[in-house]
């Protein structure tokens, strides 16, 4: 959930190598895509929007926009920003805990935000909530998430990737962050997203005492 952060970002994240003239080809053609998904779904709606009308407004076909996005969820939930979290955490030092790790992963991806790439971002937390085919897929991605997250971990602390303790903390940290933000989304006029991520893992660090 913490990529839906960064993925808005026009830019390539801090420390990410810079894309070749192929890859920055496919980052546009994929913004593209979403951009004209975004713009049908506002106007329209998600389930009254099919892809070939996405593909029409892309200027581009069908097959390739599934070539892109296997599924019409994945043009809410995937993009070329995917591992800003892997590579954040991997930045940080090795010794720090692991909230503070993703807390200053987390906010760095905020404030690289620009306030129109913040407007798509409260768009897709709404499709996230509204639509039960995108919230059924976000699910498949946050386990992927997951997965990663518990990997990277497991290469800090010398632990088994199996660990179930590092699992337990992976699952807990993302569903943090996705509260995080749908709870910004949700009153994203009178909040600001830095203080609904620091507020949800402050939870964290004291233990989900109340």
């Amino acid at each position: 959930m913490l990529r839906m952060a960064a993925r808005t970002s026009a830019n390539t994240p801090t420390g990410t190598p810079q894309p070749g003239r192929r890859e920055r080809k496919k980052i546009q053609t994929r913004q593209a895509i979403r951009r004209a998904a975004y713009r049908l779904f506002e106007e329209q709606g998600y389930d009254a929007t099919p892809v070939d009308q996405i593909a029409a407004a892309a200027d581009v076909s069908p097959s390739t926009v599934f070539r892109y996005f296997p599924a019409k969820e994945d043009i809410v939930l995937t993009d070329e920003y995917d591992a800003v979290l892997e590579n954040g955490i991997r930045a940080r030092p090795a010794g720090e805990p692991v909230i503070e790790s993703v807390r200053q992963v987390s906010i760095e991806a905020l404030r690289a935000m620009a306030a129109e790439q913040r407007g798509e971002l409260v768009q897709r937390l709404r499709l996230i909530r509204e639509v039960p085919a995108v919230r059924g897929r976000t699910a498949e991605h946050t386990a992927r998430d997951a997965a990663m997250l518990t990997a990277v971990l497991a290469e800090r602390s010398g632990r088994p990737a199996d660990d179930l303790e590092l699992r337990v903390i992976s699952d807990v940290i993302l569903a943090a962050l996705q509260e995080a933000l749908l709870h910004w989304g949700e009153s994203s006029r009178t909040t600001d997203p830095e203080a609904s991520v620091h507020r949800a893992l402050d939870v964290l660090e004291r233990g989900l005492t109340l």
